[in-house]
């Protein structure tokens, strides 16, 4: 399969899928996402909003507990409607990790 091949699908997905698509192309070069972070004795070594201690797994745990994007960022001051959209990406593609997480911090 080439980029010529590829190009109609790629112009045909959502918005949010074309970011996804983006993230993970990104990821393939560098294995790093953008503004979000692994670092070891950090949080456990999970997942977290870049530059700060705050799980991306706390973040999808919290909206699904009806949590909004609007209150997300009033209760945590620091973050930025970007660092949201980077952590949804995130947990989406790498919904088992954050799966995990969030069961390990139910049963701590």
């Amino acid at each position: 399969m080439n980029i010529k091949e590829l190009e109609p699908q790629l112009l045909a997905l959502k918005p949010t899928e074309k970011a996804q698509a983006i993230h993970l192309l990104a990821q393939s070069f560098d294995n790093n996402w953008k503004g979000i972070e692994k670092t070891p004795g950090v949080c456990g070594g999970t997942a977290c909003i870049a530059n700060t201690r705050i799980p991306v797994w706390v973040l999808v745990n919290a909206r699904r507990l009806g949590i909004s994007e609007a209150q997300l960022l009033q209760d945590y001051s620091t973050l930025s409607a970007a660092d949201l959209v980077n952590a949804w990406i995130y947990a989406e593609v790498y919904a088992d990790e954050i799966e995990i997480a969030i069961r390990q911090n139910e049963e701590d």
